[in-house]
């Protein structure tokens, strides 16, 4: 083999390899999405007079449609009696349940793995966090699930 041959032939080597390397970084940050909804009783419907608050954060694994979560809260007019994601829905309107929680004491934090439709809604922000107590059965605070 000649030398120009060898350099041609490294030259090529060390392109696909950089152009790999972009490659696996550009696909990291694309394959994640980031979620958050301010959780207040005046997005619940109907809206409510408590002074109760929080916020709901998830990252969602494009590839393998995993969810991760975290929940927290405060002020509520009682200890909260249940919590979950509901959906589809946009602000202002209501859905049922589509993950509960394991338990309702803040701070909530959880995995999932979602179907492609759950997936999907979350990502046209059609998702909300909801948390109940005995005081307001139908939901204390909620917090539409917004792309970050």
């Amino acid at each position: 083999m000649n030398r120009y041959g060898t350099i041609l032939r490294a030259t090529l080597i060390a392109g696909v390899a950089t152009a790999a390397l972009a490659g696996c970084s550009m696909m990291s940050k694309s394959n994640t999405a980031s979620f958050s909804g301010v959780m207040n009783a005046a997005s619940e419907v109907p809206p409510n007079m408590t002074r109760g608050s929080g916020t709901a954060d998830a990252t969602l694994d494009k590839n393998t449609n995993v969810l991760t979560y975290k929940i927290t809260f405060t002020g509520l007019s009682g200890p909260a009696t249940m919590a979950h994601f509901h959906g589809p829905a946009a602000a202002g309107t209501n859905a049922p349940v589509v993950l509960p929680f394991r338990t309702p004491v803040s701070p909530i934090e959880g995995t999932a793995t979602l179907t492609a439709a759950q997936a999907a809604d979350l990502m046209a922000g059609k998702w909300y966090a909801n948390v109940h107590t005995a005081a307001n059965p139908g939901g204390e605070i909620r917090g539409q699930m917004l792309p970050k």
